[in-house]
């Protein structure tokens, strides 16, 4: 088990298993208010050279700022910018995941409560109908952005009809989907 697995943090469970630890952590830290470098090492419990490079990398990106609080010698506090506040929703769902899928031993270390006062676990809906968002219920389409090449060939390529020949308008496939989709619904299947 690795150092992550064992901190008492769901975010900290959720990369510990998703992907790369730190930066949602120092993220999730400056969000909660931390902002000074020795208490982002002390909090974290990281070597102060990997804190360096990792803030470096994120003021670079642009998602974090460095300001001087201290002439002599200098020292510096760190906040989230506008895009580091923009990642906070994900934070949000990243955090809904460890608490249900590997929550510390004692359940959820933080809880979050909206500005009208309720509690509340992150879900991400759409910004049309409401309904959820998720694996079932959302389709990926090629976007501008698809070309052939590394992680956007499978979405650039039109989506294969039922004889195995690709279909030339996916746009028009997804509508087709959905409808039957709908269709199935409709009749209580």
């Amino acid at each position: 088990m690795n150092r992550f697995g064992e901190m008492h943090c769901s975010i900290a469970q959720a990369v510990g298993v998703l992907g790369e630890p730190w930066t949602p952590l120092i993220l999730r830290d400056l969000f909660l208010g931390l902002s000074r470098f020795d208490e982002l090492a002390e909090d974290l419990g990281i070597s102060r050279n990997l804190l360096t490079r990792r803030l470096e990398h994120l003021v670079a990106a642009g998602v974090v700022e460095r300001r001087p609080y201290q002439d002599r010698p200098v020292r510096y506090a760190y906040g989230l910018t506008q895009a580091g506040r923009d990642v906070v929703p994900a934070l949000f769902t990243l955090m809904a995941w460890g608490d249900r899928w590997a929550t510390p031993p004692g359940g959820p270390p933080a809880l979050l409560v909206h500005s009208c006062g309720e509690r509340f676990t992150p879900v991400v809906t759409c910004p049309h109908c409401g309904g959820e968002a998720n694996a079932d219920t959302v389709t990926p389409v090629a976007g501008p952005g698809a070309a052939q090449g590394p992680g956007t060939m499978v979405l650039a390529a039109p989506p294969a009809r039922e004889d195995g020949r690709r279909e030339s308008d996916p746009v028009g496939h997804l509508i087709a989907r959905v409808a039957d989709g709908l269709g199935q619904v409709d009749q209580g299947q």
